[in-house]
């Protein structure tokens, strides 16, 4: 079994190779521009995607590897009274995009992160983000579902397994920290 899951790692990870490196690269020059103008960086996901929106938050306010100055990124899955408030007053649906509204600035860029590309309150958080005029870089697998058509930049892992997008996600994000820590 650990020997399959990891020739399974192996395998989504020589396709992303493969098919994703340009993405990957415009994806951090977006990440860049975005921080280089002075806007902040907004990330959201559900469940697994949720820990990955805060471990890239906590890279961009933190660190990644070296010390540079901190930069401004908030995930938008850690306020349990505003997560709890908005999803009992307006539905989980709207939980990330009525924060959205209240926090996002044009210029700002949402990082929006669903394995299956069609989580209904990560569509409403892009169709938010938009609205307010933000940059939308997605993260996302299987064909990259509603996404494709909300996203300036949808990242498709090409699997279908979630356990394996969310691998590559994190990698991503990894990546993308990597490449900022590069320019401070």
């Amino acid at each position: 079994m650990i020997v399959e899951e990891l020739q399974s790692h192996q395998q989504t990870l020589s396709r992303v190779i493969e098919t994703l490196i340009p993405a990957i690269e415009q994806g951090s020059n977006m990440l860049s521009t975005v921080l280089r103008s002075g806007a902040k960086v907004l990330i959201a996901g559900n469940g697994g995607s949720a820990a990955d929106a805060q471990h890239i938050a906590a890279e961009l306010t933190g660190r990644y590897v070296k010390e540079r100055k901190a930069l401004p990124a908030i995930a938008l899955t850690v306020d349990t009274s505003a997560l709890t408030a908005i999803s009992n007053d307006y539905g989980f649906d709207h939980v990330f995009s009525r924060q959205i509204a209240a926090l996002a600035r044009p210029g700002d860029l949402l990082i929006a992160i669903s394995t299956s590309g069609n989580s209904k309150n990560i569509i409403h958080a892009l169709h938010t983000a938009k609205e307010y005029g933000c940059v939308t870089l997605g993260l996302s697998g299987r064909d990259g579902g509603e996404m494709n058509a909300l996203c300036d930049l949808n990242i498709v892992v090409p699997d279908d397994t979630t356990a394996r997008i969310q691998e590559m996600h994190i990698l991503i994000g990894h990546i993308f920290c990597k490449a900022i820590d590069a320019e401070y």
